[in-house]
């Protein structure tokens, strides 16, 4: 009986240990993506959603800290527009109003903590802003 005792408590000290490491998940598996890639030229919004690389789940809740976007893609950096942070009601999905002046493509660029988690998200999104 003592020898069962401890082979269950033994396979429950693994099992633990092994649920222990995989809740432990890496900054890099969560990423920003656009839900549209186009959007008008002009006054917009732009909404993106953080996942879960792994799971594909929606991450809510997180702190958007760094927020930019700019005209990098067509080579003209200097170029930027306001960047405004809107209310949401779709857990995971961000967005941000915008008023993007040219026609072309724009880099959105976020940086972000995840709650639990230790270090930063940091994706550059390419937003199309067509006429």
């Amino acid at each position: 009986m003592q020898r069962n005792f401890l082979r269950a408590a033994a396979t429950g000290a693994v099992l633990l240990a092994s649920m222990v490491t995989t809740a432990l998940a890496d900054i890099k598996d969560y990423e920003f993506q656009l839900v549209d890639k186009e959007v008008k030229q002009g006054k917009a919004v732009i909404a993106v959603k953080l996942i879960h690389k792994p799971s594909g789940r929606a991450i809510p809740d997180a702190v958007i800290f760094a927020k930019r976007i700019d005209m990098g893609p067509e080579s003209m950096e200097a170029m930027t527009a306001p960047l405004e942070t809107v209310p949401t009601t779709e857990p995971g999905v961000y967005r941000f109003k915008t008023d993007l002046t040219m026609a072309g493509s724009w880099a959105l660029s976020l940086g972000a903590k995840v709650q639990g988690e230790t270090g930063t998200v940091e994706n550059k999104l390419i937003v199309k802003a067509t006429e």
